[in-house]
């Protein structure tokens, strides 16, 4: 069982590997290599360390040879640029995103032609699939059923691609799976260039002492999974017998991973009654057109029947999300412990 995973010391990427490695099976099956490629590979990475993992850094399509030097079992595509850099960098969006996933395809596709395993390609897209057309509103509830008109050019190349990973599937050259994730939040570490970057931000930088910026009008409302919740999806998604029933993965249709709908007001509200005034203070609101344009074309409210046919749930509140972050990335926390411990206390679950 050889597995790879594309983007594997990205944030995702290393929660993949990090759940992966703990389990050391797959479908009940033992991992005997856990394949993690990346543009870029920090220092000291825990790990690069493990014995069942072999790190492959450089950009992707240079290094498909590499990664596909011994057969593929499952391959966990991450990799991609994101919202903002693709509406700045039409070129980039289109080589990163649309162009290596072609390229990677055609390596899966290479290997089940020689012979070798069908590859299970399961592909990380976007709620940004989605978008309000003037002429195609969409509707307040949003399915799989719903027709994707992406309003970014980021989701336009998600979309791409989860339409080739489908006629891939249909012409028997891979096994392609779609998991359309929603927002995650809340990330941890340096602002990145996703244009929902900020629905992190202006709870990570308050609860770490610093400024944020919040670039939309509090009303907007939003769809969110945390950390968990994600991993959990594009693992269960990953793992799941193609079939119909409970538990099974049936046609070849994206699973919309389960949604948390939030507005930001209520983001923000939950940070100043758990970490405090001071805290919830540091964020200003100032209005970006570009931002907003972006993530407000984004639909807020989901039909989970699909997701929840295969076990998963969403988050139960954005309170469950927050204290998740502020348990797994304590030290990133400076708020006076004293001063809220009966806030910072855990009193409704986080898992």
């Amino acid at each position: 069982m050889r597995i790879v995973i594309t983007g594997g010391f990205g944030f995702l990427g290393r929660q993949l590997a990090a759940a992966l490695l703990q389990a050391r099976t797959f479908e009940g099956a033992p991992i005997d290599r856990l394949v993690l490629a990346d543009r870029f590979v920090p220092a000291g990475s825990p790990e690069a360390d493990d014995p069942l993992v072999n790190v492959v850094p450089g950009d992707l399509r240079d290094s498909l040879d590499e990664v596909f030097a011994k057969p593929v079992d499952v391959l966990i595509h991450l990799a991609s640029a994101v919202s903002a850099e693709c509406e700045a960098d039409f070129d980039l969006g289109m080589s990163a995103n649309l162009d290596t996933t072609r390229a990677l395809l055609e390596a899966a596709r290479t290997q089940s032609a020689a012979g070798g395993a069908t590859v299970r390609v399961v592909f990380s897209s976007s709620v940004a699939v989605y978008g309000s057309d003037p002429m195609l509103p969409l509707p307040q509830v949003v399915s799989e059923s719903t027709l994707p008109t992406p309003r970014s050019s980021y989701g336009t190349q998600k979309l791409v691609c989860e339409q080739l990973i489908a006629d891939y599937t249909r012409r028997g050259f891979v096994d392609g799976r779609v998991a359309r994730l929603m927002t995650v939040a809340v990330r941890p570490g340096k602002p990145n260039a996703a244009a929902s970057g900020f629905l992190s931000g202006i709870i990570r930088e308050p609860l770490s002492g610093l400024p944020a910026t919040c670039p939309v009008d509090p009303g907007l409302r939003v769809a969110l999974a945390s950390p968990r919740r994600t991993v959990e999806g594009i693992l269960r998604i990953a793992e799941a017998v193609r079939g119909a029933g409970p538990g099974r993965l049936d046609g070849g249709v994206p699973v919309n991973l389960p949604a948390l709908t939030v507005s930001v007001a209520e983001m923000l509200a939950t940070l100043r009654r758990v970490a405090g005034d001071p805290v919830a203070d540091l964020v200003t609101v100032t209005p970006d057109p570009g931002v907003e344009a972006i993530v407000g074309s984004w639909p807020a409210v989901f039909d989970n029947a699909r997701a929840a046919a295969l076990g998963l749930k969403p988050d139960p509140s954005f309170e469950s999300v927050l204290r998740q972050y502020m348990e797994d990335h304590a030290k990133a926390v400076v708020i006076d412990a004293s001063a809220h411990s009966a806030r910072v206390e855990r009193s409704v679950p986080i898992d």
